[in-house]
């Protein structure tokens, strides 16, 4: 048996095998990065150490507390900040879980990297909430403070095609509030049903109240005067509603990606050295996730560059955007200092290039790693070329790409993908195979 110093100190994590540890804790792996990990616990010698008894940990107590602990899922708890961010101003007092975090971090095998590159893969695509990817982590805070204010419903706003909104749709009814969505259209269709498609089947399915609204419309009216109208509206009709702004992104809605660098800093940390990041790759589509990133980076013990690829506005945009979310958190630094962030809209927002969308399913050949088209994986895009063209700037050093979501998208780009993935054909059986009436039982 080991002590609780000695467990958590083995560099694998992984289950003690002793006599007395029971079958079901088999499961209970402890590993910074096991994800897609070839190694496997050992259960066949037992190890110990010389810990004194009171120190020694009784493992099926423990798979007992970590039962309980996933009754913490939809609840709303406390929040207490990192150490290094506590002079921030303000700090939420409460936050809830909805995410299944921490999402697994794992060497990404990239084709054609830089000498000696390696690539790491952050899968906020896996945060759960019907695969909400980085939208979560923003919404545990602004949905702890739309329940503060006894909020019964909430909008929010973004395009068609909006993970965020989607997200936004699936969070509220968890926490039985009614959901709101302002989608930007094109004019031809706004007054058309959406149909389903990808996030649209998700937001329609949970039940939120979907607004279409033109591309003109949006351009001449903007997003905070049209969300504004909205609540009007429902305020006149008795409602209390909570608006959240474009891609969740506010000074709130920062500490989503302040506590991930956290929940990094414990991954790298539990390493024991042997992982260190030099760079963060992420995609910025509201700059919220950017922000909180490189605040979070800046401020704590990680101190790796962020590369934001933009894939829409351009970075200047960016660069101000960031700097009023921090400022709204009394940071007292230059975002220029703190992120780097470069232009990947390409054709523009959710406009994909045929060579876009061919990096797209080569990565999935490659890795069996999807990345969706409008997001991250214009922002692979980006970051590959940068490193063909630019490989002396990357060469040698540890990078954590953040995938942040949006599978669904890819649903509202099978026209301009079925021509590459043309890899089907009807199945040649030989004549020597026996054939038989009512032998293959069809499940």
């Amino acid at each position: 048996m080991l002590c609780y110093r000695c467990f958590y100190s083995s560099p694998n994590y992984s289950l003690i095998p002793s006599p007395t540890i029971s079958n079901k804790n088999k499961n209970l792996v402890f590993k910074t990065f096991p994800f897609l990990s070839s190694q496997k616990p050992n259960f066949t010698s037992s190890l110990y150490c010389s810990h004194p008894p009171s120190q020694i940990m009784d493992l099926d107590n423990k798979k007992d507390q970590e039962s309980r602990s996933l009754f913490d899922f939809l609840s709303q708890k406390a929040y207490t900040p990192p150490s290094w961010a506590s002079l921030l101003n303000p700090i939420p007092s409460h936050i809830f879980s909805l995410g299944h975090l921490p999402t697994p971090i794992h060497k990404w095998n990239l084709p054609n990297l830089p000498t000696n590159t390696e690539v790491y893969l952050k899968r906020d695509d896996l945060s759960g909430m019907q695969l909400s990817g980085n939208k979560v982590r923003k919404l545990e805070f602004l949905m702890a403070d739309a329940v503060a204010q006894g909020a019964d419903c909430i909008i929010t706003i973004g395009g068609i095609q909006s993970n965020h909104c989607r997200a936004t749709a699936v969070a509220a009814k968890y926490l039985n509030l009614d959901c709101y969505l302002i989608l930007r259209t094109s004019k031809v269709v706004v007054d058309k049903d959406p149909g389903l498609t990808g996030n649209l089947l998700v937001e329609r399915l949970v039940g939120a109240n979907v607004q279409l609204i033109s591309k003109e419309e949006y351009a001449q009216i903007g997003s905070v005067n049209l969300t504004n109208d909205l609540k009007e509206k429902l305020v006149k009709e008795g409602r209390k509603p909570y608006v959240i702004p474009v891609g969740g992104s506010n000074s709130l809605g920062t500490w989503g990606y302040i506590e991930a660098i956290r929940e990094i800093e414990q991954q790298v940390q539990a390493t024991t050295g042997r992982i260190k990041f030099d760079d963060i790759v992420v995609a910025c589509g509201s700059g919220g996730t950017i922000a909180g990133l490189s605040l979070g980076s800046w401020l704590g013990t990680l101190k790796a560059k962020v590369h934001a690829f933009a894939v829409c506005d351009d970075p200047d945009y960016f660069y101000n955007f960031v700097q009023d979310l921090i400022d709204g958190l009394e940071a007292g630094v230059d975002s220029h200092d703190i992120v780097n962030i470069q232009n990947a809209k390409g054709l523009g927002y959710a406009i994909n290039t045929s060579e876009e969308l061919k990096f797209v399913k080569e990565i999935a050949t490659a890795t069996g790693v999807v990345l969706d088209p409008v997001y991250s994986g214009k922002a692979a895009y980006g970051m590959m070329k940068d490193m063909a063209e630019n490989p002396k700037n990357w060469e040698g050093r540890k990078v954590l790409f953040i995938h942040t979501g949006g599978l669904l998208g890819l649903f509202d780009k099978v026209d301009q993908m079925s021509s590459l993935v043309e890899n089907w054909g009807r199945m040649e059986v030989q004549e020597s195979v026996p054939r038989k009436d009512g032998i293959g039982k069809m499940f």
